[in-house]
């Protein structure tokens, strides 16, 4: 195959910064996102290749679009490249550019979603409308999914779509966020790839008191007291840890020194350890790999100055384990809780369970075989990564479902983790190059004659 990567990189760059320009911000709202304006972009650039794009749109401007390659052969596997269009919101006080300017500097494209994930949506789109202009004919169907509202749960996107519009993205095989970073050493080099994610199950917390006047606040019943006493509860909570299935392997892929090891896969030692380790992002990210996680991050309340309120509402972020279920959730609630769970009217948001896809299947195979032309020495590993990915979504469905694309070698993992809804979030030209050669060569290496 004729290796002309440089030019579809520059390809993925235009694409990227057009989709961060766009603007796509997800804040929760129904009506926030408008998802549209990256489909209409997608839909745009793939439309000249003479493919057909479908779009879909349950809620208005939430707009999912799904592209197709028909396979030749009806029994043979097929394979979805699937992308999100959506971001979180930003403080642009924060950043050092503009964030939806999308300025391409010192060979990196700075803007909201440049990692997370329009990147790697760009990525695919590049890729799959490079085969398609080769006139490529797969065995399975090839399909390129442009979801909506991934970062809010997916009700807007690929939930809607799978209770609603199955067919449309049923496959067998799913790339998707998020992989490819280099964890290993210069003589064991590693990339990783992700098979699994921490199950999601946010709760609303609402916290009751009674009102009075602001001017006698003695032997008072503050909700706002003791939704502050709620959530500090929850952040002082230290479950204990569990070991996942995939935790010793990671932990063998990371390069540390055998110390080191031995005391993250020592149950009695390693949050002790970790509450020491100077790198507070890798001590973080090591935490959540191995423990239940709860972060209060939103509150709600009407109220005036003079006026004790009466109620509070706290959504809390909570992330669980393999094998962890809604009683296990609560369990956890009541222990953090103490004397104040009764105080507490709580209510689900989401309830995803932790999800693993097996890793002997052709499709792990192929991407090991596309990371090689890149990194003849490196092999891959399978990781276990703490947020949540529209991946869940397929692997209930049946479908095997992989983090997957191809950084840079000279990104750093700490620094790089920092980027995902942080300051600053940015990619490298390099990256981008790399992660759409990986989508078009697995394609051709699972999919080919």
């Amino acid at each position: 195959m004729r290796d002309d990567s440089t030019g579809a990189a520059g390809a993925t760059i235009e694409l990227l910064q057009e989709l961060i320009r766009n603007a796509c911000v997800n804040d929760g709202t129904p009506e926030s996102g408008q998802e549209v304006r990256n489909a209409d972009t997608l839909g745009s650039y793939l439309s000249t290749s003479g493919l057909d794009v479908e779009r879909y749109e349950p809620t208005p401007g939430r707009v999912s679009l799904v592209a197709r390659i028909e396979g030749s052969d009806p029994g043979a596997p097929s394979l979805c490249l699937m992308g999100h269009t959506d971001v979180v919101p930003v403080n642009p006080d924060g950043w050092s550019r503009d964030p939806f300017g999308a300025e391409l500097v010192d060979g990196e494209v700075w803007g909201r979603g440049a990692v997370d994930m329009l990147n790697l949506t760009a990525s695919q789109a590049v890729a799959f409308r490079r085969l398609a202009d080769t006139g490529f004919r797969p065995r399975g169907d090839l399909i390129f999914f442009a979801v909506a509202d991934e970062e809010h749960g997916s009700a807007h996107g690929a939930r809607w779509m799978a209770e609603h519009e199955l067919d449309s993205i049923r496959a067998d095989y799913v790339l998707t966020e998020n992989g490819g970073l280099h964890v290993g050493t210069s003589e064991a080099p590693v990339v990783s790839m992700n098979v699994g994610e921490k199950g999601v199950a946010w709760r609303r917390l609402t916290v009751r008191g009674t009102p009075g006047h602001g001017s006698m606040p003695f032997r008072t019943d503050n909700a706002l007291v003791k939704a502050a006493a709620v959530a500090q509860r929850l952040a002082d909570y230290r479950p204990p840890p569990r070991f996942h299935e995939l935790w010793r392997s990671q932990v063998a892929d990371l390069g540390l020194p055998e110390d080191m090891k031995e005391q993250l896969l020592d149950a009695d030692r390693i949050d002790d350890f970790l509450a020491t380790l100077p790198n507070v992002g890798a001590a973080g990210h090591l935490h959540a790999c191995t423990h239940t996680t709860f972060s209060v991050n939103a509150a709600e309340m009407t109220g005036k100055t003079n006026v004790i309120p009466d109620r509070v509402v706290l959504d809390v972020d909570i992330r669980t384990l393999p094998g962890e279920d809604a009683a296990a959730v609560q369990e956890h609630l009541d222990v953090a809780l103490g004397d104040l769970a009764g105080e507490v009217e709580v209510a689900p948001i989401i309830d995803d369970k932790a999800s693993i896809s097996r890793t002997d299947t052709p499709l792990w195979d192929a991407l090991l075989r596309a990371t090689s032309r890149h990194f003849p020495d490196a092999r891959l590993s399978a990781h276990f990564v703490v947020g949540a990915t529209d991946a869940r979504v397929f692997r209930e469905l049946g479908a095997v479902a992989y983090g997957a694309g191809l950084l840079s070698p000279e990104i750093d993992s700490g620094e790089f983790a920092r980027r995902f809804h942080g300051n600053d979030e940015r990619i490298d030209v390099e990256s981008l190059r790399l992660s759409t050669a990986l989508y078009e060569d697995v394609a051709r290496d699972m999919l080919g004659s």
